[in-house]
């Protein structure tokens, strides 16, 4: 049975519960995007989520960041970044890319998350320079995309909650 999981904002404005059955934080991102959005400590750790059992109270603002399009310009992303309106907190980020799920941000789960046994380390070509990751000796780094989505990780290591 998936782990349900239960987050908020900081001000109670949204609440909301999702069912997970890779919901081991082990993921940090450190991308540009990730980090000025939601992550204070130079990275974000990305859940992976249910998007069917998503119930949401209360209502969020959504942002699509702006990408280079590698012409000197820039367009949106497809991606949905929701966050709480009125106090800010980053909650989850949707992509229609991937329908049925959602990846909350672990910094608005409220409910226990289990321990996770490594880390990988992804997008460190764009850590800002103030970063220093703390790499365990079983972590994984990329400079850009790791070899594993978050269902692929989880599962290689018995982790992958039926």
């Amino acid at each position: 049975m998936p782990l349900k999981l239960e987050g908020s904002c900081r001000c109670g404005a949204v609440r909301f519960s999702a069912d997970s059955h890779a919901p081991v934080p082990f993921m940090r991102c450190y991308c540009s995007i990730c980090r000025k959005t939601a992550g204070g400590g130079g990275y974000v750790i990305n859940l992976h989520a249910d998007k069917n059992t998503l119930i949401v109270d209360g209502r969020t603002a959504v942002f699509h960041a702006a990408l280079d399009d590698g012409r000197e310009g820039c367009e949106l992303s497809s991606a949905e970044r929701h966050f709480c309106a009125l106090c800010a907190s980053a909650l989850w980020v949707f992509s229609p890319d991937y329908p049925d799920l959602f990846h909350p941000f672990a910094s608005a789960i409220d409910s226990d998350l289990p321990k996770a046994p490594s880390h990988v380390h992804m997008m460190l070509g764009s850590k800002a320079s103030w970063v220093e990751p703390l790499i365990g000796p079983d972590d994984l780094c990329f400079e850009g995309y790791p070899d594993d989505a978050l269902e692929a990780w989880h599962r290689a290591r018995g982790l992958w909650i039926d």
